[in-house]
Formats: C-alpha cells, sequence, structure tokens
C-alpha cells in the first residue's frame, strides 16, 4: 500500500528514502558506463567493418543513439510522473530501463543472426534511452521534494552519487574480469558478465522501489496536470528548458569524458594498458563521489550561481591545457592527475547544477521541464561526447582535441548560466514591485 512521507522524518527514514530512490539510478549508469567501456568488444561481437575506426564508430553512434530516445522519454513519461506521482512513475521509468537491459545481454553475435544482433542492440539502446528521460529527473526531484530546508544542493548531489557507485562497481568488475581471464576470452563472452550482473540485480532494485513513498510535495498539490497540460506548459516556457539544457551540457560533457570515453582513450589513443584505463575510472569515481555533494553544500551556503560561474570559467580555461599536457607525456599517473583534475570541476559545478534546475523549473511541470532539460543536453552533447571525441582525434591528429569539445559546453554553460539568474532577478523586481 502507498504511505506518504512524514512531515518530519528521521536521519535513518531519509537515508532510507535517498536509497530506494537513487537505485533506479545506480542501474541506468551502470548499463550506460559499461556500454562505453565495452565498446570494442560490443563493436567486435555486433558491428563488424573493414577497419577498427569504422566498426568503434559504429558502436559509438548506437550508443548516442540512446541518448536520442532520452527527450522523447523526458517529455513522455516525465509528463506522466508529474500526473501520477514519482512513486508510481519511477517504478515505470525502472521496468522500460530493465527491459533494455535484458535484451542487450541475450542478443546473440553478429556471426550467428546477421543484421538481427546490431538492430536488437539499437532497440534496447533506444529502450534505455526512453527510460533514462525521465529516471534522472524523476529522481532529481524526489529528492529535492524530501530535502530539508536550506539543504536541497546537498540532497540532491545523491543522485549524482549513486552514478559514480555504479561506476565504481563497474569498473572494479572490469579490473577483476581483467585479472582473471585472457583477453581473447573477454572479448568473446567475458564482456557479458558486468551486464548480466546488472539483470541479477533488477528484482531487487523493484522491491526497493515498490517501497518508495510519494512526496507530500507532490500529494498536496490540489490538482495535477494532464498529459496536454504539462506539454503546453513546457511549450510556454522554452526559454527556460533551452538554457536549462545550455546549462546542463557542461555536466554530460564533463561526465562522459571522464567516465564513459577516458577507458577507450587510455587504451586506443594514449596505448595505456585496459587495468590502468579501469583503475584511473574507478579513482575518478570515487573524486566524483566525493566532490558531488561539496558542490551542493556549497551552493547552498553561497548560492548556485557563484559554483556554476566559478567551475564553467575554470572548465573554459582549463580544459585543453591539461589534455594536452597528458597527450604530451602520456601515462598512468598523468592521466589520472588530468582526470582527477576534471573531476573536481565537474562534481562542484554538478552539485550546484541539480538543485538549480529543480528550482527554475515550473512546479506543475518540474519533472517533464527538468527531465527534458537534462535529456536534450545529454543528447545533443553528453551523449555523442566519445563519437565527437573519436572523431575531432582523427580529424584534426590532435589527441587533446576532446578538450574543444569540453571547452564549447563550458560557454555553453556559462551563458545559459548568467542569462537565467538574470531573468530570475528581473522576475523578482518584477512581483516586488508588484506586491509595493
Amino acid at each position: 500500500m502507498q504511505t506518504s512521507l512524514p512531515h518530519a522524518l528521521t536521519s535513518r527514514e531519509r537515508f532510507g528514502a535517498i536509497f530506494r530512490v537513487t537505485s533506479g539510478n545506480f542501474l541506468e549508469q551502470f548499463d550506460f558506463f559499461l556500454f562505453g567501456f565495452y565498446a570494442t568488444y560490443i563493436a567486435h561481437t555486433f558491428f563488424p567493418a573493414s577497419s577498427e575506426f569504422a566498426s568503434l564508430m559504429m558502436t559509438f553512434a548506437v550508443f548516442g543513439a540512446g541518448f536520442l530516445m532520452r527527450p522523447v522519454g523526458a517529455i513522455v513519461l516525465g509528463a506522466y510522473i508529474d500526473k501520477v506521482g514519482r512513486r508510481k512513475g519511477l517504478i515505470v521509468t525502472l521496468s522500460i530501463m530493465a527491459t533494455g537491459t535484458f535484451l542487450i545481454v541475450l542478443i546473440p553475435s553478429w556471426q550467428s543472426i546477421g543484421l538481427w544482433a546490431p538492430l536488437m542492440v539499437l532497440i534496447g539502446r533506444l529502450l534505455q534511452g526512453f527510460s533514462a528521460g525521465a529516471e534522472l529527473g524523476g529522481v532529481s526531484v524526489y529528492l529535492a521534494e524530501i530535502a530539508t530546508p536550506g539543504r536541497k544542493g546537498f540532497y540532491t548531489s545523491w543522485q549524482s552519487g549513486s552514478q559514480q557507485i555504479a561506476i565504481m562497481v563497474a569498473a572494479g568488475m572490469g579490473f577483476a574480469l581483467n585479472a582473471m581471464l585472457e583477453e581473447t576470452a573477454i572479448r568473446e563472452w567475458g564482456w557479458r558478465i558486468p551486464f548480466l550482473f546488472g539483470c541479477l540485480i533488477v528484482p531487487f532494485i523493484f522491491i526497493l522501489r515498490r517501497r518508495l513513498e510519494e512526496t507530500e510535495e507532490f500529494k498536496s498539490r490540489r490538482n495535477h496536470p494532464d498529459m496536454s497540460h504539462v506539454f503546453k506548459t513546457l511549450l510556454n516556457n522554452w526559454p527556460v528548458v533551452l538554457a536549462g539544457m545550455l546549462m546542463v551540457s557542461m555536466t554530460t560533457t564533463a561526465f562522459y569524458l571522464i567516465t564513459v570515453y577516458a577507458p577507450t582513450f587510455g587504451k586506443k589513443v594514449l596505448m595505456l594498458s585496459a587495468s590502468d584505463s579501469l583503475l584511473v575510472t574507478l579513482f575518478v569515481a570515487i573524486s566524483n563521489f566525493f566532490w558531488l555533494p561539496i558542490g551542493g553544500a556549497l551552493s547552498d551556503r553561497f548560492g548556485r550561481k557563484p559554483v556554476l560561474v566559478a567551475m564553467a570559467l575554470l572548465a573554459l580555461t582549463t580544459s585543453w591545457p591539461v589534455l594536452h599536457l597528458l597527450a604530451s607525456a602520456p601515462g598512468f599517473s598523468m592521466m589520472l592527475g588530468v582526470l582527477l583534475w576534471l573531476s573536481f570541476i565537474y562534481g562542484l559545478y554538478n552539485g550546484a547544477m541539480i538543485p538549480a534546475l529543480t528550482e527554475i523549473m515550473p512546479g506543475e511541470v518540474r519533472v517533464a521541464g527538468f527531465s527534458l532539460a537534462y535529456s536534450l543536453a545529454t543528447a545533443v552533447f553528453g551523449g555523442f561526447t566519445p563519437i565527437m571525441s573519436t572523431g575531432l582525434i582523427e580529424l584534426t591528429g590532435d589527441k587533446a582535441s576532446p578538450g574543444y569539445w569540453m571547452s564549447f559546453a563550458a560557454i555553453c554553460a556559462l551563458l545559459a548560466t548568467l542569462f537565467l539568474y538574470r531573468r530570475s532577478a528581473i522576475r523578482f523586481q518584477h512581483v516586488r514591485k508588484s506586491l509595493s
């Protein structure tokens, strides 16, 4: 039976609510990271081509195609969550996500079923993208609505925190596989083992989600908008959604650069071992997990805008130089140092950005608006970071060229942040004048 969150939760009850709502977010990021890390093996299994570059590009294109479904999921599933509630909606997103995961794990190779193999991988990725479009927004809004006063930034940071735990688990499993299996075994079948683990934990996550309680803020609303009203409100607020998308662009680009693409970059571009690349990724996930709540807490203390502007400027001015330094002197220690620096920027920025995005969206379409802005940013920027990075390196011959992509995202985020907070200030002045 569905119950309501009490007005005053104990610390233990709040921890339980955070754990239950972020569990599905863990699964989403776990699968997304695995697809990026095992891209070379997935390319070998499902996308054979005349060259390794072409095969890898096709794999990353399918990886990016999943992100194109995110805006669709954000609108459809986000509107559904705004209508029926956070609890019911997040159970639906988990069901769709699990279906896509099972599909990818069970697909035979190209050699076994021919063109059906890449087609079914694409369908699985599209299902994952559709569900992820509203999963992240639903989780973020839920955390914002149960947060104690003045600590919204700290609470919402655990949405991204759960993703970092997923990266740690996935990287740890990959490191163990490399230690226990030969390269040929991993290439042929071993890469499926972590995906299988994701399938096995689905029932446990369903149990957690079913015990999730609806937020008091949602239940206290007298009217819950229907789907047409949600769509109309989103259309009327398109400048906010578009600017929100640009504000998120730095988060998605940085995250997929330092986690999903980094192992491939280490192996294929810097010629590091798979184990070294995985170990760096594991340390980066730990670093992200450390900085995210600090970024949220700092934004609670000093405001969202100062943190967002400072981190966007740091990303703009340092992304290419540090990657150039890494390309000039490739090695485990240098790669670790560079990615930890980018992790610091990402963690503080994202810790402030998530609560900021929940605050700028109209309350009645908060999940749909948040999800649409985030999904558009992920589709346009983050999801295509691996393929853009691979293409830029191939086109320019500059191994540090992914830094250009990161800098561009930082410019977009900086301009959007300044626009949104200037808009908020003007609106606040108008409200004050109307009341005086």
